[in-house]
């Protein structure tokens, strides 16, 4: 049974039964009193009232003026007259304030429900915010979703069903599977205004499916929570990481595909821990890229408010927002800064502790296509319980690129600032030059070449000004050793490699995906 469907069932029951105060949770106001009239229709010998600041109170089924004062305060008061002088009437707020505590408003609704549940009167409330706990308690509470990945479908077919003899519209059954797989978690109005945009240029094509998550993607900009970071394809040739690669191809597929009947949710994230400068944050801007899905930054270590209970508030918001907007890649940078707290016993009245837990439950909970990317460098900080199977669909280690995957970095960053490959000479000697070189020690080196390039001319790129460059780049691995076998220690016994390559070995092939059951 679909969500709407079970909200309708649940409401009508509640309504037969009397039960004197109903609060409902949703954004969708005009979709909520849409149920109502249904519902109303069903129900004739219990008139159902509707407030509206713009229209006052009105029948909901007749839309007759009932009274023409506009203030909440005014359709309570009204309410109260009407529900003690007859019986099984029913009025729905649509725009109340201040009931989340124990405020004057909130008491006199009180008021108000109690002399409904004597008269059996029903008041009902729809709002998006908490209700305070003593009014609550006099009666039920329900939420509204939004549409279900099936009902965004029956929504889209309707949208364009009527129009297909009239414009050419491309998409069959399975495209507009994947259209309410990329809509879910918007309202109903939005995502026929989406579908009305569509229509306006004169037909749907299959490539609209792609305009489908920009259009969501403006929904939210202005969503605070995480950040919409801008991907720049030119910039994101990545080099190596061959394991990574092949897992993420094998896993694209099944981002957006119906998999309930399977029991398995859709591919959750990786997480990517190694040497620094070796390309994890670059790779989250790849897979959003190659993905064709909206990238959003969630910065952990900004979330962390003054006052209790505010962390928590801000990353609930945040993984919401992202549940949201999904489909879409989440990426959080060095996850081990908003998360140490937790193992280093930070004196933060647990609240460090409190984010790792929510974190976790949402990321092994969740069944929004969200598909989250997180990179750590100090893998000391990692609370044990991120490592844990079920929560990222795998862990990859990026190591210090090998002599392969140092030709391929040096000739991309060679590509794209000087226009030209190396002569293979000279890349055969900048590799070996460049042992022990982090990606992005070998993107500093050649940057000093196309510096010189444009400051001079290409004229001045000379094999004697390649391997100045490289000489004067010292890397992490001689300054730290210690570090960098530290990092590849725990490597080895923890992670798959994502070049696809152990330390010191020959290529093997990416253990099988952490499947989890639904």
């Amino acid at each position: 049974m679909s969500d709407t469907r079970e909200f309708k069932t649940n409401l009508t029951l509640y309504l037969k039964a009397r039960v004197p105060f109903i609060s409902i949770r949703s954004a969708e106001r005009s979709r909520v009193l849409e149920i109502f009239r249904e519902v109303a229709a069903s129900l004739s010998n219990a008139p159902i009232f509707v407030h509206t600041l713009s229209q006052g109170t009105k029948e909901l089924l007749t839309n007759r003026s009932a009274n023409e004062d506009r203030s909440v305060v005014g359709a309570i008061d009204f309410a109260s007259q009407q529900i003690s002088q007859r019986q099984n009437l029913s009025f729905i707020l649509t725009e109340v304030a201040d009931i989340e505590d124990d405020t004057p408003f909130a008491r006199q609704l009180q008021d108000t429900v109690m002399l409904a549940a004597e008269h059996g009167g029903v008041v009902i409330v729809v709002t998006t915010k908490p209700v305070w706990g003593q009014l609550q308690r006099l009666g039920m509470s329900l939420t509204l979703s939004s549409p279900t990945e099936d009902e965004m479908r029956e929504i889209i077919h309707e949208q364009i069903e009527a129009y297909r003899s009239q414009l050419p519209i491309e998409w069959d059954e399975s495209d507009e599977k994947q259209a309410a797989a990329i809509l879910t978690g918007i309202s109903r109005i939005e995502a026929e205004n989406i579908i009305a945009t569509l229509l306006a240029t004169g037909g749907i094509k299959k490539a609209d499916l792609v305009e489908l998550m920009h259009a969501k993607d403006r929904i939210f900009a202005d969503i605070s929570g995480i950040e919409r970071v801008q991907v720049r394809g030119a910039e994101l040739n990545v080099g190596g990481l061959g394991g990574l690669k092949s897992w993420l191809d094998r896993e694209r597929p099944l981002l957006t595909a119906d998999l309930r009947e399977r029991g398995i949710r859709p591919p959750r994230g990786v997480l990517l821990v190694g040497v620094p400068g070796c390309g994890k944050s670059l790779s989250a801007k790849a897979i959003a890229h190659n993905w064709s899905l909206p990238l959003y930054r969630l910065d952990l270590s900004t979330i962390h408010g003054q006052y209790l209970g505010q962390s928590e508030g801000r990353l609930k918001d945040a993984l919401s927002t992202a549940d949201h907007v999904s489909p879409c890649v989440l990426w959080i940078d060095e996850i081990e800064k908003g998360l140490a707290g937790a193992t280093q016993g930070a004196n933060d009245g647990g609240t460090s502790t409190r984010l790792v837990g929510q974190f976790l439950y949402w990321l092994q909970e969740a069944r929004a296509r969200v598909f989250v990317v997180a990179t750590a460098n100090d893998v000391s900080k990692l609370p044990p319980e991120l490592l844990r199977r079920g929560r990222f669909d795998e862990l990859f280690f990026v190591d210090l690129p090998t002599p392969e995957e140092r030709k391929e970095i040096i000739n991309i960053y060679a590509m794209r600032g000087l226009k030209q490959e190396l002569p293979s000479a000279l890349m055969q000697e900048l590799v070996e030059a460049s042992d022990g070189f982090a990606g992005s020690d070998l993107e500093s080196a050649v940057r000093e070449v196309v510096k010189e390039a444009y400051l001079h001319g290409d004229n001045a790129v000379t094999s004697d000004l390649f391997r100045r460059s490289f000489q004067n780049v010292v890397p992490l691995s001689k300054t730290s050793p210690e570090q960098i076998e530290n990092i590849r220690a725990w490597g080895r016994e923890r992670a798959v490699p994502a070049s696809g390559i152990p330390i010191g070995g020959t290529e093997i092939q990416v253990r099988p995906r952490r499947t989890v059951l639904a």
